[in-house]
C-alpha cells in the first residue's frame, strides 16, 4: 500500500452535528427519542453524559426533557409528547424538517406526497407521518409496477420528494418514470448537498483507487449508499465501523486506497482509522492536514467573517442559522434585506442555505450576530464597480426625488441620477418616476465616499438606437406597427414606433373630415400604424392610421342612390356653398343654390358647421368620386327647379370627395 487518499467530505454533516451538540448540551437526566444519529458509539457517549435511549414516546416520563433524532419523527409523535408535557429539543435536520414541511403542504393542497426512499427508514417512516396518505418507493421498478396496476393513477397530482440520502442516480431513474407516465407532478430534489457532495467524492475516490475503506455505522442508510457507490467502481470495498476492523493484511497488497465515511460518523473515529493506515504507508496530504480539516469542523468565528449555514428555524424576529460551529447564529429581521417591507419567509425558508457576514460574536453565551444585508451590500458594491468598467446594465428603483435628480436603490446602494440623464423631458417632474423600476448604466463610482452616479438615459439611448437599426433594416410600405403618439402639429401626428418617429398627416388619420390631430388622437395613444412610405437616406416615414382595406366611396355607392334623402353633417362652409359628410369620408357639395328655397348672400346665413340636416342626392359623379346635394329640393317638393339651378350652377366650381 503505497497511497491512501482521505476524502474531505467524511464524516459528520451539519445536520447530525447540530443533532449531537443539542443533545450534548443538555444538563441532567433526559431521554432521546430512538438513536439521536446512526452511530451507536455517539449514543454510548451520550448515555454516559446522561441521555438516556427510549423507543416510544409513550416511555418518556411525565414532564422529561426528550429529544428528537435527526431523522425527525411524525406529527403524532410531537402531539404524544405534548400530551405527557415533555421538554422537547428538536433536533431534525433542517434538510428533513423542510421535506416534512413539503409532504404536509402537498396533502392540504389536495395532493398525494410520494416519497422516494426506504420504507423502514426513520428518516422515511418521520415524513410520512406528516400526511395521512403517503406513498413510499424504494426502487424505480416499483414505482413502475404501481402506475401500471391501475392507469388512472397516471392522473394523480403527485408531489415527489426524497430521503436526504438518497442517491442522485435512484432518485433521477425514478423521476424519469414519474415524468414519462404521469401528468400532474410536483417536483422537489430533497437529496442533501452534502450527502450529493460525499456521494460524488467517493465515486471520484473509488474509481481511481484498488481497495476503497468506508467508515460508518452498518444502520446507517448514508454509510450503505457510499458503499453500494464505491461497489460500482471499486473491485474491493470493506465497509468497517472501527479501526480494529480494517484488513490490513489485504490493503497490503493495493497500491491506492481510498478512505471514506458516512454523515454519521465521529471525526475521533475516522482519525482513528486514518493513523492506524498511515502507519502502514504514505498518506496523502499527512497528518498535519487531517488535523487541520477536523479542526476546520469545530471552528469558531470571528467579526468580519464571510460564513455558510443553514436555516434552522424563522421567527418574527430573527432568523436561525445552523454554522456548524460551536456558536450559534442569529439574522436580525432587520438585516435580513435592505427592502424593510419585505417579509422574513419570502427571502429564506428552513433548511436553505445561507451565505452571511458576521456583525458580532459572543463567546461567553454562545451565539454569534449575522447579517445578510451587509454582505449582499459587499457585494453588490463589487458589482456595480465591474458594472461600470464592462458597461453593463443594472436594475433599480427609484427611492427619492432631490435636488438636481433621483435617487436609484440597486441592491442597497444608492445611486445618483442626475435630471439631465433620468431620461425624461427637460422641466418634467422628476416625482413621476417615483418608485418605478428602471434600468440604468453606472458613470462613476468613489467607494470611499459611498457615491455612485448612473444614467437612465444612456440605457434608452442604446435601446433606441438599437430598436432604430432593426426598423430601418426591416421596413417597407405596408408594414404594420405598433407605436405611441408622440407630438401633434396642425398638419399631423408624430408617432414613435419603437425607436424611430413617423409621421401621420392629417388626411391619412380619418377618411372623415378633421380640422386637427387632436380630434382623432391624443399624445401618448397607443396606436397601430401601417407605412405608406420611407425615405431611409433621410430618415423619413409616412404613415397611415386610417383603414384603407374598406373604402368609404364603395360603401356609399352600396347604400346611396340618386333621389335619395340622407341626413348629413356640415363640416366646411365655403363662399360657393357648404360641404356635407354623407358617411365618414365621404363628402358631398350642397350649392349655394340648392340651400334655400330663397337666394341667400353666403352659406353661413343658413347653415353652420357641426350641423346636421336632411339633403337629397341629385347627382352622382361615380368616375370623379363626387355628389350634388340639395336642401332646396326637400323643401320646394319639386326636382325641376332644382335641375335648372344645377345646370345654371358655374362649372369651375370645385365639389367635395
Amino acid at each position: 500500500m503505497e497511497t491512501v487518499v482521505l476524502a474531505k467530505s467524511a464524516g459528520f454533516c451539519y445536520g447530525v452535528r447540530r443533532a449531537v451538540e443539542l443533545a450534548a448540551r443538555q444538563h441532567g437526566q433526559c431521554a432521546m427519542l430512538g438513536p439521536i444519529i446512526h452511530n451507536a458509539h455517539v449514543v454510548e457517549d451520550l448515555a454516559r453524559l446522561g441521555v438516556r435511549r427510549v423507543d416510544t414516546p409513550e416511555k418518556v416520563a411525565q414532564g422529561e426533557t426528550v429529544i428528537i433524532r435527526s431523522h425527525g419523527e411524525g406529527r403524532a409523535v410531537f402531539d404524544c409528547l405534548r400530551s405527557r408535557g415533555a421538554r422537547i429539543v428538536d433536533s431534525t435536520c433542517p434538510r428533513v424538517r423542510r421535506i416534512q414541511q413539503l409532504v404536509s403542504d402537498a396533502e392540504g393542497e389536495g395532493r398525494w406526497p410520494l416519497i422516494i426512499g426506504d420504507a423502514g427508514h426513520p428518516e422515511v417512516l418521520g415524513v410520512a407521518g406528516w400526511c395521512a396518505h403517503p406513498l413510499i418507493f424504494q426502487t424505480p421498478e416499483s414505482i413502475a409496477n404501481w402506475l401500471k396496476e391501475d392507469p388512472e393513477r397516471r392522473c394523480l397530482p403527485l408531489t415527489v420528494v426524497s430521503q436526504t440520502t438518497c442517491t442522485q442516480k435512484l432518485f433521477e431513474i425514478c423521476v424519469e418514470i414519474l415524468k414519462k407516465e404521469c401528468t400532474n407532478l410536483k417536483i422537489f430534489d430533497t437529496i442533501c448537498n452534502a450527502t450529493h457532495m460525499r456521494q460524488s467524492e467517493a465515486a471520484e475516490i473509488a474509481a481511481q483507487a484498488d481497495a476503497m475503506i468506508v467508515v460508518g455505522d452498518r444502520q446507517s442508510a448514508n454509510t450503505r449508499h457510499l458503499t453500494e457507490i464505491c461497489s460500482e467502481l471499486c473491485p474491493q470495498v470493506f465497509p468497517i465501523e472501527r479501526a480494529d476492523e480494517l484488513p490490513v493484511e489485504q490493503l497490503k497488497m493495493c497500491r491506492r486506497v481510498g478512505l471514506t465515511a458516512g454523515a454519521s460518523t465521529p471525526a475521533r473515529i475516522i482519525k482513528e482509522v486514518y493513523m492506524t493506515m498511515s502507519e502502514e504507508t504514505i498518506v496523502t496530504g499527512g497528518a498535519e492536514d487531517f488535523a487541520a480539516m477536523l479542526e476546520e469542523s469545530f471552528k469558531t468565528l470571528n467579526t468580519g467573517d464571510k460564513v455558510t449555514g443553514i436555516v434552522t428555524a424563522i421567527t418574527p424576529t430573527e432568523i436561525q442559522v445552523d454554522l456548524g460551529t460551536k456558536q450559534a447564529g442569529y439574522i436580525p429581521v432587520g438585516e435580513l434585506s435592505d427592502d424593510p417591507a419585505v417579509k422574513p419567509e419570502e427571502v429564506v425558508k428552513v433548511g436553505d442555505e445561507i451565505e452571511t457576514y458576521v456583525v458580532r460574536v459572543n463567546d461567553v453565551e454562545g451565539y454569534a450576530t449575522l447579517s445578510k444585508k451587509r454582505l449582499d451590500t459587499v457585494k453588490m458594491w463589487e458589482t456595480i464597480e465591474t458594472a461600470r468598467e464592462e458597461k453593463t446594465t443594472l436594475e433599480g428603483v427609484v427611492t427619492e426625488e432631490n435636488k438636481g435628480g433621483i435617487v436609484v436603490s440597486v441592491k442597497g446602494i444608492r445611486v445618483f441620477v442626475p435630471a439631465s440623464q433620468s431620461g425624461l423631458p427637460r422641466n418634467a417632474e422628476m416625482s413621476e418616476l417615483l418608485k418605478q423600476k428602471v434600468q440604468l448604466r453606472i458613470t462613476e463610482v468613489n467607494r470611499a465616499r459611498r457615491r455612485v452616479v448612473g444614467s437612465i438615459r444612456a440605457v434608452q439611448f442604446e435601446a433606441r438606437q438599437a430598436a432604430a437599426e432593426k426598423i430601418w433594416a426591416d421596413i417597407e410600405p405596408g408594414k404594420r406597427y405598433s407605436g405611441t403618439v408622440k407630438s401633434l402639429t396642425s398638419y399631423g401626428a408624430f408617432v414613435d414606433i419603437g425607436g424611430v418617429d413617423g409621421m401621420v398627416h392629417i388626411s391619412e388619420l380619418s377618411w372623415s373630415r378633421i380640422k386637427h390631430p387632436s380630434e382623432v388622437v391624443s399624445v401618448g395613444d397607443p396606436v397601430e400604424v401601417y407605412v405608406i412610405s420611407a425615405d431611409p437616406e433621410k430618415h423619413k416615414i409616412s404613415l397611415g392610421l386610417k383603414d384603407r382595406s374598406v373604402d368609404p366611396w364603395d360603401k356609399f355607392m352600396a347604400t346611396y342612390h340618386v333621389d335619395d334623402v340622407a341626413a348629413v353633417k356640415i363640416v366646411k362652409l365655403m363662399t360657393f356653398g357648404a360641404f356635407a359628410e354623407v358617411i365618414p369620408g365621404v363628402d358631398g357639395l350642397i350649392h349655394i343654390s340648392q340651400i334655400a328655397d330663397r337666394r341667400i348672400e353666403k352659406p353661413a346665413d343658413v347653415l353652420s358647421e357641426g350641423q346636421t340636416v336632411d339633403a337629397k342626392i341629385i347627382a352622382i359623379d361615380e368616375e370623379n368620386k363626387k355628389i350634388s346635394l340639395s336642401i332646396r329640393t326637400l323643401l320646394q317638393g319639386g326636382a325641376e327647379d332644382a335641375q335648372a339651378e344645377e345646370e345654371a350652377a358655374p362649372e369651375e366650381e370645385p365639389a367635395a370627395e
